[in-house]
C-alpha cells in the first residue's frame, strides 16, 4: 500500500520533525501511530537493527510527534525502511 509523502520535513519548524523509529504494529497498512507505538531511534541502523528479528516491529521514518484533534500525540509514517534497501 503506497501513502502520501505529504508529511515531509519543515525546517522553519521546531514542533514536529522526521526520524527514526521502530514501530510496532500488526501490520503495514496504517499511516498514523500513537506514541505508544513508536520507539523513536538515533539513526537508520538503529533502526534497521532494533527491528531485526521482533515480531510485529519494523523500522521507520517517521514524522512528529504531532496532536492530534483529540489530544494523541501521533507520527505519522514517511516511509517503511526496508522497502527503502
Amino acid at each position: 500500500m503506497k501513502f502520501p509523502r505529504t508529511h515531509g520535513n519543515d525546517p522553519a519548524s521546531t514542533v514536529v520533525n522526521k526520524q527514526y523509529a521502530v514501530i510496532y504494529a500488526p501490520g503495514k497498512k496504517r499511516a498514523r501511530f500513537a506514541e505508544n507505538c513508536v520507539q523513536i531511534v538515533d539513526s537508520y541502523n538503529d533502526a534497521i537493527e532494533q527491528a531485526s528479528g521482533r515480531e510485529q516491529h519494523f523500522p521507520a521514518l517517521v514524522y512528529g510527534p504531532s496532536r492530534s484533534s483529540e489530544g494523541f500525540r501521533l507520527y505519522y509514517l514517511i516511509e517503511w525502511l526496508e522497502e527503502a534497501l
